[in-house]
C-alpha cells in the first residue's frame, strides 16, 4: 500500500493546481496571464534551473549523461512522430513535429519528478528540461519558420542560466546561501504559477480534429514512455535517475510548441499543433499516474 500513497502524494497535488487553473480559466475568460507567462520565462525558469542543477545537486557527469540519453530519446520521437504524421496526410510534418518532439519537461515534468525522487530527482529532471528549452528556442524556430536564427536563443535568459549552471557543475563550485535561498523561493512560486497557467491554457486551446489528435497524442504520451523503456534497457541504466528518465519520456506535448507555432507557423498547422496540446495533456492524466508508478515501483 505505501506505493499507492506514495503515488498520490506525487499526482494530486500537481493535478490539483492544474485543475485550480482550469476552473479560473472558465471562471474569468478574460483572465491575462501574460505576467505569469513573462515572470516564468525570464525569471522563474532560470532561478528553478540554477538550483536543481547547482544545490544538492548532480554531477557533471550525470549532467551529461542524461542530457545524451534525452537527446536519444528525442530523436526516436521525431522518428515516430514523421511516421504518424506520414500516415494521418499532414500537409506540413516539418511544422507540425515539434509536439511530438518536445514533451512538457517542465512544467508538469519538474513538480512530478521532485515530488516523486526529491531533489536529486529534480537536478536530472533539469538536465533533461534544459535540453528541451535549448530545443524549443533553435530546432523548434527553425522547424516552424524553415529558417535557423541565433537570435531567439540568444535573447532567451534560460540559455544563459544553463550556461551558467553547466559552468558550475563542470568546476564543482557552490553557490552562495543568499542565491540559493533566493532561487528555491523562486523554483516553487514558478512551479505554482506555471501548474496554474497550463490549467489556464487548457481552457483557451481548442481541438480540431479530435479523431486525428487522439492517434497524434498515442504518439507522444504511449509511444514516448516506450521509448524511453528502451533506452534505460539499452544503456542498462538504474535508480532514481532511470525513473526521472522514464516519466520525461511520458510527458504530453509543451504548451511552447503551441507558442513558438503561434509566431512562425500557418494557422492550419497551429491549430493542429494546440490540438494535439490539449489532448495528449488530458490523456496524460490517465498514462501519467500509470508511469509514475511503474518508475516507482522499478526505479526507486
Amino acid at each position: 500500500m505505501e506505493i499507492y500513497y506514495k503515488l498520490i502524494e506525487v499526482i494530486f497535488p500537481v493535478f490539483l493546481v492544474i485543475g485550480i487553473g482550469y476552473y479560473l480559466g472558465k471562471k474569468d475568460k478574460e483572465i491575462n496571464t501574460n505576467l505569469i507567462t513573462s515572470f516564468a520565462a525570464n525569471i522563474g525558469s532560470p532561478a528553478m534551473i540554477i538550483y536543481a542543477l547547482n544545490v544538492k545537486n548532480i554531477s557533471f557527469n550525470v549532467f551529461v549523461d542524461y542530457f545524451v540519453y534525452y537527446l536519444i530519446a528525442i530523436f526516436g520521437f521525431s522518428i515516430i512522430g514523421i511516421i504518424f504524421l506520414f500516415f494521418l496526410k499532414s500537409k506540413d510534418i516539418i511544422r507540425e513535429l515539434p509536439p511530438f518532439m518536445m514533451p512538457n519537461t517542465g512544467n508538469m515534468g519538474y513538480p512530478i519528478c521532485l515530488f516523486a525522487y526529491g531533489s536529486e530527482g529534480l537536478g536530472v529532471a533539469a538536465a533533461i528540461t534544459s535540453l528541451i528549452i535549448l530545443f524549443h528556442f533553435t530546432v523548434g524556430v527553425f522547424l516552424a519558420d524553415r529558417k535557423f536564427s541565433l537570435n531567439v536563443i540568444l535573447k532567451s535568459p534560460p540559455f544563459y542560466t544553463i550556461l551558467f549552471s553547466v559552468i558550475l557543475l563542470y568546476f564543482d563550485l557552490e553557490l552562495p546561501i543568499f542565491i540559493e535561498n533566493t532561487t528555491f523561493l523562486l523554483m516553487y512560486a514558478t512551479i505554482f504559477l506555471i501548474l496554474i497557467s497550463l490549467g489556464i491554457a487548457l481552457t483557451r486551446l481548442k481541438v480540431f480534429s479530435l479523431k486525428r489528435s487522439i492517434i497524434s497524442s498515442i504518439g507522444r504520451v504511449i509511444i514516448g514512455p516506450v521509448i524511453g523503456i528502451v533506452i534505460i534497457y539499452y544503456f542498462d541504466l538504474s535508480g532514481f535517475a532511470a525513473g526521472v528518465l522514464l516519466i520525461q519520456c511520458s510527458m504530453p506535448s509543451a504548451i511552447l510548441n503551441f507558442l513558438v507555432g503561434s509566431m512562425y507557423s500557418p494557422k492550419e498547422n497551429v491549430d493542429n499543433v494546440a490540438s494535439m496540446i490539449f489532448v495528449s495533456t488530458v490523456i496524460s492524466f490517465v498514462t501519467i499516474p500509470i508511469i509514475v508508478f511503474i518508475s516507482l515501483s522499478f526505479f526507486p
